[in-house]
């Protein structure tokens, strides 16, 4: 059942040992809403911890290195900025159809939860903030620091054409309230790990064209993480790069995972719905950013991404 800010600050006001679920391949929204929700949460004396399936890059500590964990007995599961079920990763397994709670900002929600805070947002960032607003808690410093995140990432440091006038003049909220933008900023956006750039060259290198120089491809394997000394938390990065390649419509980095199955990031211009194609595959997100999973080798996933992309691109 989908529900408003205030029937959703309502719910939360009403359970203690509640549990927040980010997307497995965590980024700075599912990160900044999850640990901006949690400190509120906790500004409220309730007991919260947040849960990724994947361990979390070390550039985001600063978005939760001074909160003590706390082990209890979930009683009531929220998920933020998570469209499908799947996309949690091993953690499906666990939470699939105990989600009482959703706040998502893709359209493509699945609505698996049992209520969902839908909103068509650049950011779950932005709806998060509305929700802390709504419980009565005061933005300090470090959630202003979470939420600035989330908003910066999902818009390409608010170069995405999903950016609205509102993110910005939140975000000059948000810096008004102490989110140190020129940290932030400096490490989402500018600062890259000697492993990343020696995985980055490789990628590059492999890098292929399809559909007449239309679908750009980049692909990412456990050997490739082995020789430079990366890891699946470093890739964010190469998603952006497959769309900046001139004539190219629709980017996809394909990911292997340990388990040799895969993730595909999609990333497309006006002229490619992204979330449509991803849907396809069982993924979801934005028109132009979008995600999806494949229990298949990488080859093979390339092989059945390329030829749906030729279909959209007829």
């Amino acid at each position: 059942m989908r529900i408003d800010v205030e029937q959703c600050a309502a719910l939360l006001s009403a359970h203690d040992d509640i549990l927040i679920l980010t997307h497995a391949h965590p980024d700075g929204d599912t990160l900044g809403a999850g640990f901006a929700l949690l400190r509120a949460l906790l500004a409220l004396g309730k007991r919260a911890r947040v849960v990724n399936d994947d361990p979390i890059p070390a550039k985001y500590s600063y978005l939760y290195d001074d909160i003590e964990p706390r082990e209890f007995e979930e009683k009531y599961v929220v998920a933020v900025d998570v469209a499908t079920e799947n996309l949690l990763g091993s953690l499906n397994q666990k939470y699939s159809g105990r989600i009482d709670l959703c706040i998502d900002h893709h359209m493509t929600n699945a609505e698996y939860a049992d209520k969902l805070l839908l909103r068509d947002a650049p950011a779950a960032c932005e709806i998060v903030f509305d929700v802390i607003k709504a419980l009565g808690v005061s933005i300090d410093k470090k959630i202003a620091g979470c939420l600035y995140t989330g908003i910066s990432t999902d818009t390409g440091c608010f170069r995405y054409s999903s950016t609205t006038a509102h993110s910005y003049r939140l975000a000059a909220q948000l810096i008004d309230l102490g989110a140190d933008n020129g940290v932030i900023n400096r490490l989402m956006f500018e600062t890259k790990s000697k492993s990343y750039v020696y995985l980055e060259r490789m990628a590059l290198n492999g890098l292929q064209l399809f559909c007449g120089d239309r679908v750009a491809v980049l692909t990412v394997t456990q050997e490739m993480y082995d020789k430079t000394g990366s890891n699946e938390q470093e890739t964010e990065a190469l998603a952006p790069l497959t769309r900046q390649i001139e004539g190219v419509e629709i980017g996809i980095t394909i990911r292997e995972k340990k388990d040799k199955t895969c993730k595909a990031s999609l990333r497309t211009y006006e002229s490619v719905n992204a979330a449509a194609l991803a849907k396809c595959f069982g993924g979801g997100g934005h028109a132009q950013a979008a995600a999806c999973r494949f229990d298949c080798s990488v080859e093979e996933a390339k092989k059945l991404i390329v030829a749906k992309c030729a279909e959209f691109l007829e």
